[in-house]
């Protein structure tokens, strides 16, 4: 997985992550081992030793904690899947929600709804009427909201580390012995694991062996600066909602607490995952893209002609299969799982299916139906 040093590249968010576990030398073994330190493996470390307090626990993060998708996603927690609601999925906006309660992660999460937009038609009475190739107006509204996806991300980290659980940043997982126990080769050392989760996401994909399922690609996004009620008000964002297109090109945004608008669009697409070590916004093919998004965004509206862009960044997604996340156990060890390709509909969704990943480790709960689809 890319290094700390290489996540500066991907730009600055408008959002912090304020939590970094004491160093402290791995363990020899453990029941549990995590791998990746986003929301996903955030959550799961957290729940496993919420429902086994007796079982060991070690979170290995090959930079620090949330450097990946999770801390560069755009915080928009959404009810379904990118391939809509999938066999046995639950509700995972509900589910989501519970676990940051039973957690209690402080994440400024607000869920008053969201907005799919299209050029096509759209609500006689839409708030939003913004030029984008044609006219976006709001389609409809679906559940939804946001958070602070820095705060998600130290919280999370604090309750994993609060009920027990070890966590290790720039432990990069270099492989996996399945043999008994799994060995778990790390950067400077190795642990032994009865059960193992991978959820690095768009990273290390011949390490969760997607390498062959999964795509991963690199998306933008910039932020304005505060804006105030008035220009809300004019711009139709004055009900906070989060958005998305529904036809292409696509755009998708959310308000900040600052009153600065996010908006994000364009994905810069990879051969190789590798490439995101090397991928730098501020040149090349994504900075391109970024030039564009503000061009875009400043001819959308009037009280956008001259807005300044306070934050440039970017992050990556892993698109699978029919665009349905990866929830399954390694082709080489039933006491290996995968979790991950969100495609770009992780906030929520990665939390939920943590503390499934969780249940399923414990023996508590089978895997969910579309992976038997």
């Amino acid at each position: 997985m890319p290094g700390s040093s290489t996540k500066t590249r991907w730009g600055k968010t408008p959002w912090t992550i304020d939590f970094h576990p004491a160093r402290r030398p791995l363990p020899e073994e453990v029941d549990f081992a995590v791998v990746g330190g986003g929301f996903t493996g955030l959550a799961a470390a957290a729940w496993l030793r919420r429902l086994a307090p007796l079982q060991s626990v070690a979170l290995l993060e090959g930079a620090s904690i949330g450097a990946g998708s999770s801390g560069h996603t755009g915080g928009v927690p959404l009810a379904e899947t990118a391939a809509g609601d999938l066999p046995g999925l639950g509700d995972v906006l509900a589910g989501f929600s519970g676990v940051l309660r039973e957690l209690g992660v402080e994440c400024d999460l607000a869920l008053p709804g969201a907005w799919e937009l299209g050029r096509d038609g759209g609500l006689p009475n839409s708030p939003v009427a913004w030029a984008d190739s044609g006219m976006l107006r709001v389609a409809r509204e679906i559940p939804g909201g946001t958070l602070d996806p820095g705060k998600l991300v130290s919280g999370l980290a604090r309750a994993a580390q609060e009920s027990g659980a070890l966590l290790f940043e720039n432990a990069r997982v270099e492989e996996i012995v399945f043999e008994e126990p799994l060995r778990v080769r790390v950067s400077g050392g190795q642990l032994r694991a009865q059960h193992v989760l991978i959820a690095t996401n768009a990273e290390s994909l011949e390490l969760s062996g997607l390498a062959s399922r999964a795509q991963p690609t690199f998306t933008l996004a910039v932020a304005t600066e505060p804006l105030t009620a008035a220009q809300l008000e004019a711009l139709g964002l004055s009900a906070r909602k989060p958005f998305y297109t529904i036809d292409l090109p696509y755009l998708w945004g959310r308000l900040l607490a600052t009153n600065g608008v996010i908006f994000g669009s364009g994905l810069v697409h990879l051969e190789d995952w590798r490439e995101l070590a090397a991928l730098d916004i501020a040149a090349g093919e994504a900075a391109e893209l970024i030039a564009s998004l503000e061009r875009r965004v400043r001819g959308m509206h009037p009280i956008l002609q001259s807005v300044q862009f306070t934050h440039r960044w970017g992050g990556p997604i892993l698109i699978a299969e029919q665009w349905r996340p990866v929830f399954t156990r390694h082709a080489r060890s039933s006491r290996v799982l995968v979790l991950g390709a969100y495609s770009g509909h992780g906030v929520a969704l990665s939390v939920h299916l943590g503390r499934w990943a969780a249940e399923a480790m414990l023996g508590r709960r089978e895997l969910p139906e579309w992976n038997r689809a």
